[in-house]
């Protein structure tokens, strides 16, 4: 079943608390979020309710914003209308955008790399127009902090979502200019390690969502080159 499917019956048993919990709940009326539940329905849950609360910061039509969630992560249309209900009640929740990144922080707790794959969901959705809007910059740098990230792997993530042939490659792998040979390619294989297509599958990335890593994974293959271009190396 795909995981649209499993959200419909909001998983069907699924028990939420907190914020989440609280939309999920006016959905399907008996949740609960914990560590045993299925991952991949924590994910997408996380990143419909957050991709809710971005809406309501940059202040653009819902019916647009919703549009660009469905297209970019490929709702199917049976799905539609459950999808967009949560989609509604996190916007229009009065709980605020940083309550929602706290709790998905705690669920989360000790799993970083599942954190970015939540903010490189949400910089999907908001680079569906080429433009990173400031609103959007300011939800999405708290969003991070919130999460745990430093002021320079936010730099890193974001960078290898908006333009990244135009973006300093040491930005893009979270490298120093100093960096010697070995740093480099160690940090390279560990970006392609965390960012392939089977690590998220692995941690419970629904398949729906592995856009991310095929996109993300081509930013970080174009900046390797780049610097070994630049210092001559193979």
């Amino acid at each position: 079943m795909s995981v649209w499917g499993k959200m419909s019956g909001a998983a069907a048993g699924l028990l939420v608390g907190g914020p989440v919990g609280a939309v999920v709940g006016a959905v399907a009326g008996h949740f609960l979020f914990d560590r045993e539940t299925d991952p991949g329905v924590v994910f997408t849950m996380a990143i419909i309710a957050l991709a809710g609360k971005m809406a309501q910061a940059d202040g653009i039509a819902t019916e647009q914003e919703f549009a660009i969630f469905r297209r970019v992560f490929g709702v199917p249309h049976e799905e539609e209308n459950n999808v967009r209900r949560i989609f509604d009640l996190a916007r229009q929740d009065i709980a605020g955008y940083e309550a929602y990144a706290g709790q998905i922080a705690r669920l989360f707790m000790g799993n970083h790399a599942m954190l970015e794959d939540i903010l490189d969901g949400l910089f999907e959705i908001a680079k569906s127009d080429d433009v990173l809007h400031p609103e959007e910059s300011a939800f999405l740098e708290r969003v991070a902090e919130i999460f745990g990230f430093a002021p320079n792997e936010f730099r890193r993530i974001r960078a290898s979502h908006f333009a990244p042939e135009l973006t300093d490659p040491y930005v893009i792998l979270g490298l120093s200019y100093v960096a010697d040979e070995d740093e480099l390619r160690r940090t390279y294989r560990r970006l392609v390690r965390e960012n392939h297509p089977d690590s998220l599958i692995a941690r419970g990335v629904p398949e729906e969502f592995i856009k991310l890593a095929t996109d993300k994974l081509a930013a970080i293959n174009t900046a390797y080159e780049k610097i070994l271009a630049e210092r001559g190396l193979k």
